[in-house]
């Protein structure tokens, strides 16, 4: 059984098409109606001209740079002009080319469970049967050994801001009686004066504690449990941040984008609102094609839906000047959605999360190659933010990596 917003299966990592359109919530009030693969070319353009009107309210401002501003009005400006000019020749739709993250495939089955597994895989992810060729069909599961987790985190304040507004946490959290779950969150505070700050804290500060309860009170029997469990964490931070935003005038406005993983045994279980990113990364392949990286996660900003109808490149799209754009985060309106996801784990893999700050600067494959290169994830996280700030450090940079042995 899978959830009704599931797009793979999580035993074979089918492809799984949504019977409903998905909607995104624009902060103009709107919402853009996703299909399986195009986006409505009218409110992409809401869409836009949400950004227009941001960087015209930011022109007010005294410490904003009047030059930046303008060229990115303009750029919106040539972007809306484009989908115009779509619109007027009758096309009503814009075909997604690369909106969703490439997901691992598990094409060799369990002759006992049934449960798919990557192709060179030795034990069963689900039973622990062995998949070696030639083994006894008799043979009872026997389990490889239990998975252990390496973590290590650094967080910098980069080369241009003076304050640091992101935040992470990395700890454990009692399942029954004699269990446990690690949980790994990276958090982007945005609004200025320190309420960027407050918002990222405030946002996991509030997680921690309603996972305690969620966590020790409900029975969670499958991924879309787990999955329920993270979404009512998060909507309840989202809540918490926006209430402390309306209550303090100086800090309206303030938001966050977080990023979460909680792993049980040989299952990662992901929530996600906003840019920061999550990873996995393995040597041995992890999506199809033997990729050695897969982006787990989907940015909520405009950019990205402007990649994703294929208006930017991807290269254009990590300097681009409205890149920082959000049209989902943590605190900014009453409500939120929440993009949830379930994947298991293998040893080898590395699970990284991290803030805009680092990919604005490290690609994909540049970021998965210094993963695999150091023996020690700390020595790892320190190497990416070294080389964030060599090359200019325009934001905050938090990584958190852990390597599941």
């Amino acid at each position: 059984m899978l959830a009704v917003s599931a797009r793979f299966c999580s035993r074979c990592g089918a492809r799984v098409v949504p019977e409903e359109p998905d909607e995104i919530l624009v902060s103009t009030g709107r919402r853009l109606r996703i299909s399986s693969d195009a986006l409505s070319v009218r409110e992409l353009m809401a869409v836009v001209e949400a950004g227009v009107y941001h960087w015209q309210q930011r022109l007010s401002d005294a410490g904003v740079d009047r030059e930046q501003a303008a060229a990115a009005i303009g750029e919106l400006s040539r972007i809306l002009q484009s989908l115009s000019a779509q619109l007027a020749q009758g096309r009503e739709t814009m075909r997604i080319t690369a909106r969703l993250p490439a997901q691992r495939e598990y094409t060799r089955a369990c002759p006992f469970c049934g449960r798919g597994n990557r192709a060179n895989a030795r034990f069963c992810i689900s039973c622990g049967a062995s998949l070696v060729e030639g083994a006894a069909a008799s043979q009872p599961p026997v389990r490889p050994p239990r998975l252990r987790l390496t973590i290590a985190a650094r967080t910098d304040v980069g080369r241009t801001r003076t304050n640091n507004e992101d935040s992470y946490f990395r700890g454990e959290f009692a399942i029954g009686a004699d269990a446990f779950a690690t949980l790994l969150i990276v958090a982007d505070g945005m609004g200025g004066a320190q309420a960027g700050e407050v918002a990222s804290q405030l946002a996991i500060a509030t997680i921690k504690q309603e996972l305690t309860g969620l966590l020790a009170e409900r029975d969670l029997a499958d991924d879309a449990d787990w999955q329920a469990v993270l979404r009512e964490a998060m909507i309840a931070a989202n809540r918490a941040v926006f209430e402390h935003a309306r209550r303090n005038k100086n800090r309206q406005g303030m938001g966050t984008t977080l990023t979460m993983a909680l792993i049980h045994n040989d299952r990662l279980h992901l929530a996600h609102v906003g840019d920061s990113r999550a990873y996995l990364i393995n040597a041995q392949g992890v999506s199809e094609g033997g990729a050695v990286w897969s982006l787990l996660t989907s940015d909520h900003t405009l950019v990205a839906r402007l990649v994703d109808i294929g208006q930017l490149t991807p290269d254009q799209a990590r300097v681009h000047p409205q890149r920082n754009i959000l049209y989902r985060s943590l605190g900014t309106d009453p409500q939120t959605e929440v993009d949830t996801a379930s994947h298991p784990i293998e040893r080898g893999d590395h699970l990284l999360l991290c803030s805009d700050g680092l990919d604005t600067h490290v690609a994909d494959e540049e970021l998965a190659r210094i993963v695999l290169e150091y023996p020690q994830v700390d020595r790892t996280c320190q190497a990416l933010v070294d080389l964030a700030n060599e090359r200019g450090g325009r934001d905050n940079i938090t990584v958190l990596i852990a390597r599941v042995e």
